[in-house]
């Protein structure tokens, strides 16, 4: 049996694990050492099982644990050499992750432990941002958890995988009339800023196939979103291609900080 586990979602932190009796990894470490091992016992899982991490961008939530997963671990870290050369000069990560450093290319298919990976751009305001496609021993996850757009080469990751996890960040009326001063409300809402819960249904439109089971809406707005709007949108999306929830796949938005779980 395997597990994905979200062990947090949002911009208080991100990061997300596959593991099974094998191997484990994790996407993201943007919450600390001790929030990650007790989030992860707590689900029955020892945080020593996880051999690799894989990074998709610079900002702080996303690895804010970093350093302390991947040296206390003594594993792997897998970004490509820009991002690496980004989070070497991080505050929150310095020069001495660099021991732990092991490069991606994007579109290059690689092989860590089994496990099947390619990593991919997407648009965002960070260094260089990462989606990934994952094939954990047979069954495919794609990760966008920021971006601006969706790409059509994104897209056709996303028709491969089992499970999708896709930001859906805001609600454009929230945003347009909440209290974000202007030149932030349109940082967000451009091509290299996040997905709004239209852009990320538009998305469910197109990547829908019948070997979709699951789709996972991540780094959901705290100020900007709420997840019954979140889920309302995606799930409008799904109803008009005939599917009918949880029947036909599985619809879930992620919490902040409680744990999700779903065994594969």
């Amino acid at each position: 049996m395997a597990r994905f586990l979200s062990i947090s979602s949002g911009s208080n932190g991100n990061c997300y694990y596959i593991g099974n009796e094998r191997t484990a990894l994790v996407v993201d470490a943007g919450v600390g050492f001790r929030t990650i091992k007790q989030r992860l016992t707590g689900a029955g899982v020892d945080i020593s099982s996880v051999e690799m991490i894989f990074v998709t961008h610079d900002h702080v939530d996303h690895i804010r644990g970093l350093l302390s997963l991947a040296q206390r671990l003594s594993v792997p870290v897998y970004a490509t050499a820009r991002l690496h050369d980004a989070l070497m000069r991080h505050p929150a990560v310095g020069p001495d992750l660099g021991g732990s450093r092991r490069v991606v290319r994007p579109g290059v298919p690689e092989q860590m432990r089994g496990v099947g990976c390619v990593a991919f751009e997407v648009p965002h305001d960070a260094t260089q941002t990462l989606g990934y496609f994952i094939d954990f021993f047979g069954t495919r996850f794609v990760f966008m958890t920021d971006l601006g757009r969706v790409p059509d080469y994104a897209l056709e990751y996303c028709r491969q995988a089992d499970y999708v996890v896709i930001e859906s960040n805001y609600d454009v009326d929230m945003l347009m009339r909440g209290p974000y001063p202007p030149d932030l409300k349109y940082r967000i809402i451009s091509d290299c800023g996040h997905l709004s819960n239209d852009d990320c249904a538009s998305a469910l439109r197109r990547i829908w196939h019948p070997g979709l089971k699951g789709v996972f809406l991540c780094h959901l707005s705290k100020d900007n979103n709420t997840p019954a709007t979140a889920y309302a949108s995606a799930q409008q999306a799904l109803a008009g291609l005939g599917l009918s929830i949880p029947e036909d796949i599985q619809l879930v938005c992620l919490p902040r900080s409680d744990v999700f779980s779903v065994d594969f």
